[in-house]
């Protein structure tokens, strides 16, 4: 038996379950499906739970930090403790998350979705029809396609570990290596990051990458770059990961393993049965996020080939635009304003608009001001061993164009610069802005 809905709905996140909670707020029968436990990944496996951890390893580098400062004692991570802490955040979601769609009357469904036609998808023994479809499904670890690679520890995995293994190697140079290690390396790990490529978390500022990387390796991360990986091997309770370094075969022996090479869209769901084409960045998509060769079928997140990064705050508006399209028509197109992207290191790296060589290659009339911050009082008060910051101007519009930050506050920071460069606030009115004294963003004024 067919079961007919308006609307299916594959993956549970915030890209797919807005779409799904404002259709069936205007009257819509839908569906929801998910082979994992509902709630996405952001709040469960991703940004959240991390962000939980960075918080311990910011008070363990802070107390070292203040050691000889008017700071004696040292304090260290009960990693036991603190994901027990860690799951009073996480533990929840799934049954809650099924709890809103059921009292909202969305029909729910547990298992791998996949196409049958244009219109069906399959879930388990259930046979969906669907007037629409949206594809919502995240991304996934890419294949490494290397021998061994059934051994890799994935990054949810980690966030789930009981105890934390004195040996730990990440392969990739990205976001989830780099926040990770600090993690482990603050906790007590022996680390080590190995990076195909000469350049690590490439689409940052590569000036401030390089200062991140010295107090990276001053924690006693081992950072080790142009190094591909070919194989990974058990040994016993173990692992020995091979790779290459000037031409040579090189061994790390480790107890756990983790991928940090990157994402790709999730996407094993039959889509040619369904007549939905996709490239390498997902499916491919018209400017209001509908398919180009199946018209039923939408997407949005991490899945969809868009011109946007897949971060959260993407997804989110990717599916407030989905959303619309299908309630009202196709009338609203994706807008992606400047959005700032942060890596949860300690310190964190931080990054919002055109990078300097973007701006040079613009040919617009820039002005480049950088500078070390380490012995301003913002952070020579917390005795802050890496704090830089790069911001790109135009003179002639006299705007920010970029902003680049490396320190305890970059988070926050480069939230204001991205406010900026959207409304294009001219230089003289930032620097005249009274912000409260002293905090992080009075030093602004000084960074233009």
């Amino acid at each position: 038996m067919v079961k007919e809905y308006d609307l299916l709905v594959i993956g549970t996140g915030s890209a797919g379950s807005i779409t799904a909670t404002k259709c069936k707020k205007e009257g819509w029968s839908v569906a929801i499906i998910d082979d994992r436990p509902f709630g996405g990944t952001c709040s469960q496996r991703g940004c959240d739970p991390k962000k939980v951890l960075v918080g311990a390893t910011e008070l363990i580098d802070w107390n070292k930090r203040m050691q000889g400062k008017g700071i004696e004692e040292d304090s260290k991570i009960n990693w036991t403790e603190l994901m027990e802490f860690k799951r009073t955040f996480t533990q929840s979601i799934p049954e809650d998350t099924e709890e809103k769609f059921e009292k909202l009357g969305i029909d729910i469904y547990h298992g791998k979705a996949h196409f049958q036609s244009e219109t069906e998808l399959k879930v388990c023994s259930d046979v969906l029809k669907g007037k629409h479809i949206l594809i919502a499904t995240g991304a996934k670890p890419i294949e490494m396609n290397i021998e061994g690679e059934e051994y890799l520890t994935m990054s949810d995995e980690f966030m789930e570990l009981e105890a934390l293994p004195k040996k730990i190697v990440f392969i990739g140079g990205g976001f989830i290596s780099f926040e990770f290690a600090h993690i482990a390396a603050r906790a007590g790990s022996e680390v080590h990051i190995l990076h195909r490529s000469e350049s690590a978390l490439k689409h940052f500022d590569q000036d401030l990458v390089k200062m991140l990387i010295k107090r990276t390796e001053e924690i006693g991360v081992h950072v080790h770059l142009n190094t591909p990986v070919n194989g990974i091997e058990k040994c016993g309770n173990s692992f020995v990961v091979k790779g290459e370094q000037d031409d040579r075969q090189v061994e790390w022996k480790a107890d756990l393993v983790v991928h940090g090479a990157g994402r790709a869209p999730a996407l094993d769901i039959d889509l040619e049965k369904g007549n939905v084409k996709r490239d390498k960045q997902g499916v491919c998509v018209n400017e209001f996020m509908q398919s180009i060769s199946n018209p039923h079928v939408y997407a949005a997140g991490d899945v969809a080939s868009s011109d946007a990064p897949p971060l959260t705050p993407v997804a989110t508006t990717e599916s407030h635009v989905v959303a619309s399209n299908l309630l009202k028509g196709n009338n609203k197109t994706a807008n992606y304003p400047v959005i700032p992207s942060v890596v949860y290191t300690v310190p964190k790296l931080s990054s919002v608009g055109m990078s300097e060589q973007e701006a040079i290659d613009s040919g617009l009339k820039i002005y480049v001001k950088s500078q070390n911050m380490t012995e301003w009082f913002t952070y020579k008060r917390t005795n802050e061993r890496a704090a830089a910051f790069k911001v790109i101007i135009d003179q002639e519009k006299d705007v920010v164009l970029g902003a680049h930050f490396l320190g305890g506050g970059a988070d926050e920071l480069i939230n204001l610069f991205a406010l900026a460069i959207r409304f294009q606030i001219p230089i003289l009115e930032l620097k005249q802005m009274p912000f409260a004294y002293p905090t992080i963003a009075s030093d602004i004024s000084y960074m233009l």
